[in-house]
């Protein structure tokens, strides 16, 4: 597997993670990127380790972040379970929010043996608070689809499934997605969810100094808004 390498330097390694990748081996035994990436390093003569900082799961692509050796790895988790780290994604949901902004605020518990998590209340023990910030960035009409919304998410907590489960608990659900959307369950042609890791940010492990790096999808359905069609209007928006 070629690496598409955003950033390296001798504690982290940043790259663009394909959609329908695993981040890390699973059951599945299929190739995943951070075996690929152990290889890599170990080509170069560096120590064979690497760390997972954020999971992202399989059908999502973007920006991940691994740490080269234990001191970073051990840094950037603390920064993760404090929720120092900055993580911000793009989606495009099928049907428009009830508000261009807002918070999405649900209890969420994953239900292991189908691989997939449900909304429950603050009273089920097994529930875990799931927050979201969003913005309405740009609406596109289709024929197929009807409304589709691009959105910018900054994820406030890091739970299973919880940006696709959250979007589709409040009426948007993200497009292509066969788990949480009842349109795309029901067709019978795979698709990738257009959900994609666009930013991830957090303090060097090092230097202590804000670092942050992006990515941006260039995929459908993503291609038809204008968002991603100039850069003048992008930069703009940011």
């Amino acid at each position: 597997m070629e690496l598409d390498i955003i950033y390296e330097d001798k504690h982290v390694l940043c790259l663009i993670k394909p959609p329908g990748i695993p981040s890390q081996s699973d059951k599945t035994e299929d190739d995943d990127l951070m075996s690929a990436g152990i290889n890599y390093v170990k080509s170069n003569g560096d120590n064979p380790y690497l760390g997972l900082i954020q999971r992202l799961d399989r059908p999502v692509g973007g920006v991940i972040v691994f740490a080269k050796n234990d001191f970073a790895n051990k840094e950037l988790s603390r920064q993760v379970q404090e929720r120092h780290t900055k993580k911000e994604y793009f989606a495009v949901v099928c049907g428009k929010p009830a508000n261009n902004k807002g918070i999405l605020e649900d209890y969420i518990k994953k239900l292991k043996t189908i691989n997939m998590s449900k909304v429950t209340t603050a009273e089920d023990k097994q529930g875990k608070i799931a927050r979201l910030e969003y913005e309405v960035l740009e609406t596109a009409e289709t024929a197929e689809y009807g409304t589709l919304c691009l959105v910018k998410i900054n994820l406030l907590t890091g739970r299973h499934h919880q940006i696709r489960l959250q979007f589709s608990n409040a009426g948007t659900p993200i497009w292509g997605d066969n788990k949480y959307n009842k349109v795309f369950m029901k067709k019978k042609d795979f698709t990738i969810p257009a959900l994609w890791s666009y930013k991830f940010g957090f303090k060097h492990p090092k230097t202590k100094k804000y670092t942050e790096f992006t990515s941006l999808p260039k995929n459908y359905p993503f291609t038809i808004f204008d968002f991603f069609k100039s850069d003048i209007n992008r930069e703009r928006q940011m």
